[in-house]
């Protein structure tokens, strides 16, 4: 009986103290509700509001111009933005965090929201280099190539190439990354093999004239080749030349690789009669000291006249000896500089007009008889200005010149140190009694200086006739390819 009294006592104490803590915890929730309510109510209506348009955190490449996005504020349901003062600025050509603060006040009360733009490198480095495969000779070492790389940021990485080869050494990957960790990489596949073919190359001229009753001498081919050392004895010649019968003959020749890559070169061997022709000697690219006085006391000595097509360069006292001792003083160009002349038709005349104007400061003659850079046959001119060649040549006519390419080049102006006799065989070979003969030499090399006394005794000796271009002589053209 007394067990059930304590129990029935200690239940009524936990009531009464569960209810006690009930009362509390309704109490401090209340308060609880009225310090949150407030606390919102003070932030929201009391308070001025900022609302930003676009993020708040903004990523911005470098470099790339910061664009304010625009805010919106309101006070107790009015607009405010007016009121708003944007305080930061972004360097966007500055790596870093730049922080853009929006503040509004109003009465006693005050706004802030802040807008965080990060500028970041964003861009890949630039690599020169192209991804073509590439193809190399059987046991040849692969030898990674030097890549040129360009970064936004840090500018030039070109040192910064890793580079990999497979272990089945069928491919070369390489890979840059800047200092962002923005990478690019390119992988080429590696190609052991050679699909690239011989070359050959005509000794001496590709037009071949001889006389009928002289013997013809075969000039042959030089080869090389790419992968294989050695493949001269491999050439073929096909076709043969009758010297008895007048006639033009064609000779083959042909190569093949160890791997089967074949090309091959033609020369046409023409047999005339002998008979009367005209030369026209012609200069390209002076005058030149050492090579030009040579070549007018040549001409002098032997009673020739000659043209010399003359740029901005070289001594003006050579340009009036070859006007006084009777040359015709001809137009080349006054830069020689392709990128320049060739930029635009009147980028052309001006360079034509600058030395024409020289010419005629010299000697008091303007003169009319012009020679394009290259020829008027010329492609590199397509660098430049696609067509230019084919507007050019009927606007210089319009303008009252008259241009002259040529018919028989001396190949003075190939690479390398040619040999006199090489010059002079390519003169007389070249020559042909049927046609008007314009020779295309350049009285800047040593060597065509050398060979020309005899050229022009072979010429004499065969009964040809040297003569100078003037305004009536009839122009020598080549088809343009531009």
């Amino acid at each position: 009986m007394g067990d059930k009294i304590r129990w029935k006592r200690k239940i009524n104490r936990f009531i009464k103290k569960k209810r006690f803590l009930s009362g509390r915890f309704l109490v401090c929730f209340f308060l609880l509700f009225l310090v949150v309510g407030g606390f919102l109510a003070y932030q929201y209506i009391f308070l001025p509001q900022i609302h930003l348009v676009g993020k708040k955190s903004v990523v911005l490449a470098y470099q790339k111009k910061y664009s304010e996005k625009g805010f919106k504020a309101s006070f107790l349901g009015n607009d405010v933005t007016k009121d708003v003062v944007v305080k930061g600025k972004v360097n966007s050509n500055k790596l870093g965090t730049y922080n853009i603060e929006y503040v509004v006040k109003e009465g006693f009360f005050k706004k802030k929201v802040v807008r965080t733009i990060v500028v970041k490198d964003l861009e890949k480095p630039k690599m020169n280099i192209d991804d073509r495969d590439i193809y190399l000779c059987p046991g040849d070492e692969i030898v990674p190539e030097k890549v040129e790389v360009s970064d936004n940021y840090d500018k030039d990485l070109s040192e910064q190439v890793e580079n990999v080869i497979s272990k089945e050494r069928d491919a070369i990957t390489y890979k840059v990354c800047d200092k962002s960790r923005n990478c690019e990489s390119v992988t080429k596949k590696i190609i052991f093999g050679d699909k690239e073919a011989p070359i050959i190359t005509l000794n001496g001229s590709e037009d071949v004239s001889v006389f009928v009753g002289n013997g013809y001498e075969e000039l042959g081919v030089s080869v090389s080749d790419n992968c294989d050392k050695d493949i001269s004895s491999k050439v073929v010649i096909d076709g043969s030349v009758n010297t008895n019968q007048v006639g033009t003959y064609e000779i083959t020749y042909s190569v093949e690789d160890n791997f089967h890559n074949k090309v091959s070169v033609k020369r046409n061997v023409h047999v005339k009669e002998q008979g009367r022709g005209i030369i026209y000697l012609t200069f390209d690219d002076g005058p030149n000291s050492g090579t030009t006085d040579v070549i007018l006391n040549i001409l002098k000595e032997e009673g020739v006249k000659a043209t010399f097509f003359v740029t901005n360069k070289g001594p003006d006292e050579l340009i009036k000896r070859e006007y006084d001792e009777g040359h015709t003083v001809a137009l080349h160009t006054a830069s020689h500089n392709y990128a320049i002349l060739y930029a635009s038709d009147e980028a052309y005349f001006n360079d034509l007009y600058s030395v024409q104007e020289r010419v005629k400061r010299i000697t008091g003659y303007e003169s009319k008889i012009i020679r394009f850079p290259g020829g008027s046959s010329n492609t590199i001119s397509r660098r430049y200005s696609n067509g230019i060649m084919s507007r050019l040549t009927q606007e210089v006519q319009n303008r009252g010149f008259r241009y002259y390419d040529w018919n028989v080049s001396s190949g003075d102006a190939a690479g390398g140190s040619p040999a006199p006799s090489q010059i002079y065989n390519n003169v007389v070979n070249a020559l042909r009694y049927d046609r008007v003969n314009m020779v295309l030499m350049h009285d800047i090399k040593t060597y065509t200086r050398d060979a020309l006394r005899d050229i022009i005794r072979f010429g004499k000796e065969n009964g040809y006739t040297f003569e100078k271009i003037t305004m009536d002589t009839d122009m020598i053209t080549q088809r343009v390819n531009n």
